[in-house]
């Protein structure tokens, strides 16, 4: 794990704090020095110090978030990290208590208060996993995917209806880890990831994130159409797209050229296997709609 040398506590001004301590979840990469949080700006300095300026300037009603704070050189970056405000909070273990459609509120209160941001032409020049994930879920790119996982992404794509026409804004399109909570304190919202899209698409992530990867099923799927209305599923639907495509991506770069062979297994079957029961659970709720 890469620390934040001492150049860069003195730059914010934590001079005499104690060792950083690693926190978990954001890729293992952010550290704690007392009640501050740092963490790798990335190579895109423009995107960090825009995306500083939005979250000192959101308006909290319904939900908290990690204020940024600035070198001493005026700037909310120096030497490759960025600061905030440690906000208190943890995230749910949803296997003994599931809290989805707490964290969809969360976002939708967050996504209200990003309502009037301006788009920022720098989202169109992401090219990572997840930037594509996003386009190929919206019909916007088309990408090669890894054999195995071909047939749950055409199982998904034939739930897709016309796309939705709710208006589109910025929003955190990553908030099922990146909701905390505390007793007696609204939700905390941290490690924004920007995209521009509709905001319902946002917090359908976190149903399709729970379908994947914590094994959901239709009792959750009815909750959110009922709490939503029936046209959130379709949202869901393009999550689940949206995440199957970066897994795809994600893995193509990490394994070896032509790994998939004849049977296009890749070493992937439990990534295939959480992909077909999304499909499968989306596939059986849409048609008890019909």
């Amino acid at each position: 794990m890469t620390i934040p040398g001492r150049a860069v506590l003195d730059a914010f001004q934590l001079t005499g704090s104690g060792s950083p301590l690693r926190l978990p979840g954001g890729e293992g990469r952010s550290v704690r020095v007392e009640d501050v949080v740092l963490k790798p700006a990335g190579p895109d300095t423009e995107f960090a110090e825009w995306l500083a300026d939005i979250m000192t300037s959101v308006q909290e009603d319904g939900f908290r978030v990690a204020r940024p704070l600035r070198a001493t050189t005026g700037a909310w970056s120096h030497d490759g990290w960025t600061a905030s405000r440690f906000v208190p909070g943890t995230e749910p273990d949803h296997s003994a208590a599931p809290r989805w459609l707490e964290i969809v509120a969360a976002g939708r209160a967050f996504h209200r208060a990003l309502a009037d941001v301006p788009r920022p032409a720098l989202l169109d020049r992401r090219r990572d996993w997840w930037a594509t994930g996003d386009r190929v879920a919206w019909q916007e790119k088309e990408v090669g995917l890894l054999p195995a996982l071909r047939r749950p992404y055409d199982e998904l794509t034939a739930l897709l209806g016309p796309k939705p026409q709710e208006r589109p804004q910025l929003i955190h399109g990553d908030l099922t880890g990146n909701v905390l909570f505390a007793p007696g304190l609204p939700p905390a919202v941290i490690d924004f990831s920007p995209y521009w899209r509709p905001p319902a698409f946002g917090e359908a992530v976190v149903v399709g994130d729970a379908l994947i990867w914590h094994g959901a099923g239709p009792e959750l799927l009815h909750e959110a159409a009922s709490a939503h209305g029936p046209d959130f599923v379709q949202y869901v639907v393009r999550a689940v797209v949206f995440r199957l495509v970066t897994t795809s991506e994600h893995l193509r770069d990490l394994l070896p050229e032509d790994p998939c062979g004849t049977e296009g297994t890749c070493g992937t079957t439990t990534e295939i296997r959480r992909y077909e029961h999304a499909a499968r659970q989306l596939s059986l709720f849409t048609g008890s709609l019909a």
